[in-house]
C-alpha cells in the first residue's frame, strides 16, 4: 500500500467521516484554512490514482468514495511504523510509550487485558 502525504490523509478523514462526497462537501470538513476547490479536486484526483478513491460520476460532477478502509490504513501505518522505527518488535514500541511516559500503568493494563482477549478468541 502506498504512503499518504498529510494533505492525502486529511482528504481521507474526510471520506471516512463523511462516507460518499463531492468535493464541496470535503471541503467543509477540512480543517482552517480551508483549501481551495482545485487544490481538492487535484488532490481527490491523485487518491484515485493511487487507489484509495473510487468514484461516481453524475454528468460532469464526481461523487467519491474511499476505497481503502480507514481500519485497513490505519493498521497498514502502525505496522509500518513499528518495522521503521521500533524494529518490527511491538513490545519495543510499547517499551518507548513507557519509557516517554505517554502510557500509564492502567493503559498497559488495558492492553494487557486486550491482548488476553484476544488469545482466547482464537482457534
Amino acid at each position: 500500500m502506498k504512503t499518504l502525504t498529510k494533505a492525502e490523509e486529511q482528504i481521507m478523514q474526510a471520506l471516512w467521516a463523511l462516507g460518499p462526497s463531492f468535493v464541496k462537501d470535503i471541503i467543509t470538513v477540512l480543517p482552517e484554512p480551508q483549501p481551495h476547490y482545485n487544490t481538492v479536486s487535484t488532490l481527490v484526483k491523485i487518491l484515485v490514482d493511487k487507489g484509495f478513491v473510487g468514484f461516481k460520476a453524475f454528468g460532469k460532477s464526481h461523487q467519491y468514495h474511499a476505497l481503502v478502509s480507514k481500519e485497513e490504513y490505519s493498521s497498514r501505518t502502525v505496522q509500518n511504523l513499528v518495522k521503521g522505527y521500533f524494529g518490527g518488535s511491538f513490545a519495543n514500541l510499547v517499551s518507548f510509550f513507557v519509557k516517554e511516559k505517554d502510557m500509564s500503568v492502567n493503559d498497559l493494563e488495558q492492553l494487557l487485558e486486550e491482548i488476553k482477549k484476544s488469545k482466547k478468541q482464537e482457534p
